[in-house]
């Protein structure tokens, strides 16, 4: 990933859309940081929403409710509520 954000930083310097205040591989390792953060949003969402249906474990093996349907209402609950995008 730091190749990734390397490519950014270099990027946005070569066009002159930013001046760094800090030494540029810092910024380099802020960038990455701020990309790794950004792609971890689903999976820390995707076991929230696991640990939420959890409590309704029983009903779901025992076919009362529909485990990818409300896996999906609730993601698209917790979505919305929290401006996310995916």
């Amino acid at each position: 990933m730091p190749v990734i954000a390397a490519g950014i930083v270099n990027t946005l310097l070569k066009k002159e859309m930013v001046v760094l205040k800090f030494p540029k591989e810092e910024v380099i390792k802020l960038v990455d940081e701020l990309m790794l953060e950004e792609l971890m949003v689903e999976d820390r969402l995707n076991e929230e929403v696991r640990g939420i249906l959890r409590q309704f474990e029983s009903e779901i093996e025992k076919g009362r409710l529909d485990y990818r349907k409300l896996f999906e209402l609730t993601k698209k609950k917790l979505v919305r509520e929290r401006n996310l995008v995916l």
